[in-house]
């Protein structure tokens, strides 16, 4: 077999299932620990203030969109977005749990915003950009839709090397015959500029923010992987043999990092921020 490169209409149609919404919602804990440093920061540099209307793109199942809504208040509002409308059925979910009546969920391709233009005062991004179709279409769709002088933060993956816990396993995948998935495809030097530029916004600046991923064994790492719909679309294309060499190829590598505290890897992202 030979590998293929991203296949983000697949990737699209896998995240919006029932299947996936769920098994997602189950990890938001981890998911917290992990990337909350990184989404504070996030909404930082989006220059979150009370009373703004905020645009959450690929809102997935509310995380952020929740820390968006404390930031801005009842006096403000948080439309989340997404493809899956089983991630924002959830989302609505996790939004009254919280008592917070500011936030409103409508499914929306990121690239055709059924928007007013103009209309928010800042938007958002975790973790989605580097999912889309076509980034700079969706770009261009932000920048329509935002204020003068509102800003847009993304928060996307930096390079596979540097994020082993994905890195490793998708390169032993590829290898054999998988998939490429496009988590890294905004990584590389320049490349997430450009795409910027190309939306409508030149001269953005990027932020590195480094994280750790625990656990307490390799097989807990194991099944972590086995759940992630990443490893699913990799290993998609690969017939049974070649998934178990994959799986025992990755328990080894994995299990050379492994230390008296059990397993720790270390993470990067990217913070892009622009503004119109």
């Amino acid at each position: 077999m030979n590998t293929k490169s991203p296949d983000r209409t697949e990737a699209s149609r896998n995240w919006a299932s029932p299947e996936v919404a769920e098994q997602w919602s189950r990890r938001q804990a981890r998911r917290d620990k992990t990337y909350g440093p990184a989404t504070e920061m996030m909404l930082d540099l989006a220059d979150l203030r009370t009373g703004n209307r905020v645009l959450d793109l690929a809102a997935g199942t509310g995380d952020q969109t929740l820390m968006a809504a404390r930031r801005v208040g009842p006096k403000g509002y948080v439309l989340a977005t997404d493809l899956s409308a089983a991630m924002l059925n959830l989302a609505a979910e996790a939004a009254r749990k919280a008592d917070l009546t500011n936030i409103e969920t409508r499914v929306m391709n990121a690239e055709n915003l059924d928007i007013e233009a103009d209309s928010f005062d800042a938007i958002v991004c975790r973790l989605g950009l580097m999912l889309f179709s076509n980034p700079p279409k969706a770009l261009r769709e932000t920048h329509r839709v935002l204020k003068g002088g509102g800003k847009l933060a993304a928060l996307v993956f930096s390079t596979a090397e540097r994020n082993p816990y994905q890195g490793l396993p998708l390169a032993i995948v590829c290898r054999l015959g998988g998939t490429m998935s496009p988590q890294f495809s905004l990584s590389e030097p320049g490349v997430i500029e450009e795409t910027f530029s190309a939306g409508g916004f030149p001269g953005i600046t990027v932020h590195t923010v480094s994280f750790r991923r625990y656990f307490s064994s390799v097989g807990e790492a194991i099944q972590s992987l086995r759940d992630a719909i990443f490893i699913r679309e990799a290993m998609g294309k690969l017939d049974d043999a070649e998934r178990e060499q994959g799986w025992t190829e990755i328990e080894r590598e994995l299990g050379k990092l492994h230390g008296p505290d059990g397993l720790e890897l270390p993470g990067e992202m990217l913070i892009a921020v622009g503004t119109k």
